[in-house]
């Protein structure tokens, strides 16, 4: 897949909250500075992976998410929790949290979540999922930025740091074609999606993932 624009290509029919979905390519802006070209070279690697668990657990989990998908915000209130409480925290588990990028406002909350480092980024993760639905049906792309630029300054960030980051097209860029090499890797079509220890998984309720997580610490 190549360039910044085939991003969307494999978002088509995947979830999104309702207004949202109709995007056909990420829109030149300048909260993400300047036109992406497309046959640009992006190195991938400058990318921090934003990890969770200890690093030799037995299970390694990968969920894919977009900010925008009403599917994955249930997910991150609810099973979620008490994956991280029974697995996570407990050294069976490393969680590995990687974003999609279905629309530009979803880019833009990854970009404000990231912003902080990863110190911040699952706290910030959280906020930003249990306030979708204000955040994501503010209005127009400037009401929504500025509803996101809110939820930075509540976790503590500096309105010169958020517009920094929301500025910087060029990892606006990095990211995106960081999500379309792990769309590819790992096939994602839709939100939130999830690789097990190499074997992906469809979203399910918790006492499936259990019993899934279970088996492999089992075997």
């Amino acid at each position: 897949m190549s360039g910044v624009f085939a991003v969307v290509a494999v978002a088509a029919g995947a979830y999104a909250i309702s207004g949202l979905s109709g995007q056909n390519r990420l829109p030149e802006n300048p909260l993400i500075g300047a036109a992406y070209a497309q046959d640009a070279e992006v190195d991938t690697s400058t990318i921090t992976e934003m990890v969770q668990g200890a690093e030799d657990a037995p299970v390694t989990l990968i969920e894919y998410a977009s900010y925008t998908c009403p599917h994955c915000a249930n997910f991150h209130t609810g099973p979620y929790k008490k994956l991280k409480e029974e697995y996570i925290d407990t050294g069976k588990v490393k969680f590995i949290y990687r974003e999609v990028y279905f629309d530009r406002y979803g880019l833009w909350a990854s970009m404000i979540a990231r912003c902080a480092g990863p110190e911040k980024f699952f706290g910030m993760t959280d906020l930003i999922f249990k306030e979708q639905s204000d955040w994501a049906r503010a209005g127009g792309a400037t009401e929504i930025v500025d509803a996101l630029r809110k939820i930075g300054r509540l976790a503590g960030l500096e309105n010169d740091q958020l517009e920094a980051c929301l500025q910087d097209g060029t990892k606006a860029q990095t990211l995106v074609t960081w999500y379309q090499e792990n769309a590819e890797e790992h096939d994602v079509t839709a939100t939130p999606s999830f690789v097990l220890n190499g074997k992906k998984i469809e979203n399910q309720s918790y006492e499936s993932f259990k019993a899934l997580i279970d088996a492999e610490l089992d075997g």
